[in-house]
């Protein structure tokens, strides 16, 4: 199977990142290609917590909740690609910058969540990622992010 066939769903997602519900933010992870890339897959649904108060009558997703999504796919890939040292250790946000959110996402959207791996030093990683939504842009960013002991 080639490596851009690799596809994890959430039994693999939890074994890699410490993420559980309600602040796991991705369904399945796929298109990896080791330490360089992946898409994760997030369906938005109307019984999602944050959404009651975001808007009441006019539920979205809130935009630092489309890039912890991001960085939990980045996560997940980093854990994948390097199962040996992150071991027993988290990958922690360090920066976020050239944020730019384009359009809502809704109850019912399902978002594509495309990181590529851009720059890595040692435990440190930086990413660029953007969400979509059927094609459509809905936010990128230029993040990074560092394996650390808990």
């Amino acid at each position: 199977m080639p490596e851009d066939n690799i596809v994890l769903y959430h039994q693999e997602i939890i074994k890699l990142i410490p993420h559980r519900w309600p602040f796991l933010f991705i369904d399945r992870v796929e298109n990896i290609v080791i330490n360089q890339k992946a898409r994760g897959i997030k369906a938005i649904t109307s019984s999602e917590p944050h959404l009651i108060g975001h808007f009441p009558g006019h539920p979205i997703m809130p935009g630092v909740l489309i890039i912890e999504a991001m960085a939990q796919t980045a996560g997940t890939l980093i854990a994948y690609s390097n199962k040996e040292m992150t071991e027993g250790r988290y990958v922690y946000f360090t920066t976020i910058d050239k944020v730019k959110f384009r359009m809502p996402a809704r109850p019912g959207n399902v978002l594509h969540l495309d990181v590529n791996m851009i720059a890595n030093k040692s435990t440190l990683y930086k990413f660029e990622g953007t969400a979509s939504i059927d094609d459509k842009v809905v936010a990128n960013a230029i993040f990074s992010a560092m394996i650390v002991d808990p």
